[in-house]
């Protein structure tokens, strides 16, 4: 079931980000999001220590987060994850895929970062989905 709106609208946030490198070669990130009333929503993903691992280890756990939202109304796929850099800053841009009965919607988001990559790809994902998350519940 999805869980309530707050108030009848607003966004999910992101109330807490954790990202740990491992000894092991492998990094581990904890996304938690929550609606104003208080609902809480955990994601957790594994990747590998690199760039590309880390930033996508960081949307996937964001990405799962989305998903006990709006499960089973809706699903999300990570697409891509990168950060490039442009007019002087860095950029991370996230490709999402949103599922929703048989339509499937191609979303993009990005977050300007100054030096917290990781948790601007969690950042990113929250960007390219609170808008369609918005029409979901407000259809409801």
């Amino acid at each position: 079931m999805v869980a309530p709106v707050p108030g009848g609208g607003g966004r999910l946030c992101l109330k807490e980000f954790e990202f740990q490198r491992l000894a092991s070669g492998r990094c581990r990130a904890k996304v938690v999001l929550a609606w104003a009333d208080g609902g809480e929503f955990t994601g957790e993903a594994e990747g590998v220590i690199s760039q590309a691992g880390e930033l996508r280890c960081c949307a996937d756990a964001a990405v799962r987060a989305l998903e006990r939202v709006v499960q089973p109304q809706m699903g999300f796929e990570l697409l891509g994850v990168k950060a490039v850099r442009a007019f002087d800053a860095t950029v991370v841009i996230v490709s999402v895929t949103a599922r929703q009965q048989t339509r499937a919607t191609r979303l993009v988001g990005c977050y300007l970062t100054e030096g917290d990559q990781p948790r601007g790809a969690a950042l990113a994902v929250l960007n390219a989905t609170n808008r369609i998350l918005g029409n979901v519940f407000a259809t409801r």
